[in-house]
Parts: structure tokens; C-alpha cells; sequence
């Protein structure tokens, strides 16, 4: 995680959970046989089954200790931690309906989310019930669904070059992010799956899918979780893990203005967060004309030092120096005096701001 937290491969991710830096190294867990039926307490990177249910550990450093309870329940404490990400659920996933009861007491960055992965194309997805100081995963929303008496927000954020369940790839993820928080109830996963869909973020071949805990730069917490529902027959994996972004919020910048051809497009840029290591950043593409602007890219001069580890709502070339960011396939179309925006988040020294142009077709 490179202070981007990160989760397991399974053979998986290399992976680990989406998350970076000696955080986005690959770990190789060990696949252990626990006894069905008793409680088993894990301290150590693995993936498995207990009582017919698939389970995944994985952390990076840290006091952290699951314990395996009976059917689809599981426990977690941890002290001052880095990264870690566990849980218990099914492999493959699949769009089954979840129910599920809890406690969730986290200090500091830490989130209770149903999380997994396809393949063809590679996806890893998240969808959040609660989280403690930060409400992933500060990007723009792209609308939202509502189910199981709730508001969810969308998101879609991108990892480049980055620890998968494939290995080292490009890929995006995929979020729902509750409006209010909860602990316990049912996760009509058809729902959100459904949603994403209409919004051309497909999904692929399931891998595994956990109810899962997950912290990062946490300074305690516990958690007790119990899955419902018949559990399939699961075989156990090797697991690296996948890298997911979470960063809590620091500092606040000002915007800096590109230009681009008059009556054509302009970009805005704003540090909206940062921190000792890293910062994220988002830039607004606006349409200067009263017509149609079909299409824009955005010339992203990076200080030296920085650089790029995920970006969202837009497709980038490169990760450091003179980027080339260009929409994506469902923000590229803007009406006169219209607007949009894609953000990112990079490591390096937040205190110079990169430099933003603009040009369209």
C-alpha cells in the first residue's frame, strides 16, 4: 500500500486488496486445513475453508487476530495496524443476496463491505455497509441505487499497474457506498450489479466474494461477523492480494487553471486532500462554448517525485512527469458551458501543484 491499502491475491492478487508500497507487495499466503465446527483463531496471511464457507487473512503489519467461529461467523480485534483485510463468504461469488448481522467498533480509517473480484475483465468490487473515519472512496459519485432500504453512491475508480488477483495490471474497481451507515442486514447484490451494469461497469467471471473488515492505519478495533445462508463447497486458494484506495483526509489545497483553445475546453485542478506521503487531486474539464464539445484530453504535468497510483473517471497514459488524460467512454460528451471531472490520487510531496491544459477534437 505505499500507504494505499491493499488485499489478497488467491493465487489471487498477487494481490493483495487493491492498496500500495510495501503495502503493494505481493504476498504469498499460505493455504491452512482448520478444524469444522471449533473456533480457530488466525494470526498469519491464508486463505481456506471452515464449515463450508471460503475465508481469507491478509494483512501487511500489525496486531491482528481472526477467529474462525461456527457456520458463517468470524471475530477480529486488532491493535495499531497498517493494512489488513479478512473475511468470510464463497468462492466463486456470484449475484446471491447476503444477509448478515454484526458488531463494528473501528478507531481511525477501517470499513464492514461485501468485497471481491471477477476476472474477464478483472474487477474488484466493493460494497460498503459502514466505515469509521473516512468514507471510501473519495472520488465523484456516478449516481447512485437504492435497495435494501438504503441509498447507495456509485463509484468507479481505476489502479494502474498495480498488484491484482492477475498480477501486476491495470484494472478498475467498483463501489457502493451507503449514504448513512449500518451494521447488519441483507445485501441484494443483483441490485448494485444491476446498476453498475447500466452504467457500462460490467462485471466478469466471479472469484471469490467475502463479507469483509478491513483497516488501514488503524489504531484499534473488533469486530464479530456472521454470514447467513447456505454455503456452497468451496476449495481452499493461495492468495496474494489486490490494493485498495483509502486514505483519510488532511489538508485542503486551492485550485490552479489550464487554458485550452477559446471555446473549446479549460481544466481546473484542486488538491482536495493530502498527507506526509501523497495527496489527491481533481481536475474539472470544462466547456468554454455554446456547442457540443465531443471529447476532451488533458495534458497533466506531474513535479518531480509524484506520482500516480490510481485515477478515476478518465483514461491516463503514464503515471509521472507529462500525463495524457483523456475521458472516459461516458464523460467525453459536454453541452455548452458544461462540465465534468476525474480525480487521483499519487504519491510524492503535495506542496507543488501539477500543471493543467486542455484540448477537444
Amino acid at each position: 500500500m505505499n500507504d494505499i491499502p491493499i488485499h489478497h491475491q488467491r493465487r489471487r492478487r498477487n494481490r493483495l486488496r487493491m492498496f500500495i508500497g510495501g503495502a503493494s507487495a505481493l504476498v504469498l499466503a499460505a493455504t491452512v486445513a482448520v478444524l469444522p465446527g471449533v473456533a480457530n483463531a488466525i494470526n498469519t496471511n491464508q486463505t481456506g475453508t471452515h464449515n463450508g464457507y471460503f475465508y481469507t487473512y491478509w494483512k501487511d503489519s500489525g496486531s491482528v487476530e481472526m477467529t474462525l467461529g461456527s457456520g458463517g461467523n468470524y471475530s477480529v480485534s486488532w491493535g495499531q495496524v497498517n493494512n489488513f483485510v479478512l473475511g468470510k463468504g464463497w468462492n466463486p461469488g456470484s449475484n446471491r443476496t447476503v444477509t448478515y448481522s454484526a458488531s463494528y467498533n473501528p478507531q481511525g480509517n477501517s470499513y464492514l463491505t461485501l468485497y471481491g473480484w471477477t476476472r474477464n475483465p478483472l474487477i474488484e468490487y466493493y460494497i460498503v455497509d459502514s466505515w469509521g473515519t473516512w468514507r471510501p472512496p473519495g472520488a465523484s459519485s456516478m449516481g447512485t441505487v437504492t435497495t435494501d432500504g438504503g441509498t447507495y453512491d456509485i463509484y468507479r475508480t481505476q489502479r494502474v499497474n498495480q498488484p491484482s488477483i492477475e498480477g501486476t495490471a491495470t484494472f478498475y474497481q467498483y463501489w457502493s457506498v451507503r449514504t448513512s451507515k449500518r451494521v447488519g442486514g441483507t445485501i441484494t447484490t443483483a441490485n448494485h450489479f444491476n446498476a453498475w451494469a447500466s452504467r457500462g461497469m460490467n462485471l466478469g467471471n466471479h472469484d471469490y466474494q467475502v463479507m469483509a473488515v478491513e483497516g488501514y492505519q488503524s489504531s484499534g478495533g473488533n469486530a464479530n461477523v456472521t454470514i447467513g445462508g447456505s454455503p456452497p463447497p468451496t476449495s481452499s486458494v493461495v492468495t496474494t492480494r489486490p490494493v485498495v484506495t483509502t486514505r483519510p483526509v488532511v489538508t485542503t489545497g486551492g485550485p490552479t487553471t489550464g487554458g485550452g483553445q477559446p471555446g473549446t475546453c479549460t481544466a481546473t485542478y484542486r488538491t482536495s486532500n493530502s498527507w506526509n506521503t501523497g495527496f489527491n487531486g481533481e481536475v474539472t474539464v470544462r466547456n468554454n462554448g455554446s456547442s457540443t464539445l465531443n471529447g476532451w484530453t488533458v495534458n497533466l504535468g506531474l513535479a518531480s517525485g509524484q506520482t500516480i497510483q490510481s485515477l478515476w473517471n478518465g483514461v491516463n497514459s503514464g503515471t509521472t512527469g507529462s500525463v495524457t488524460v483523456r475521458n472516459a467512454p461516458y464523460n467525453g460528451t459536454l453541452s455548452g458551458s458544461g462540465s465534468t471531472s476525474f480525480g487521483f490520487t499519487a504519491s510524492g510531496n503535495g506542496s507543488t501543484s501539477p500543471t493543467v491544459s486542455c484540448t477537444s477534437p
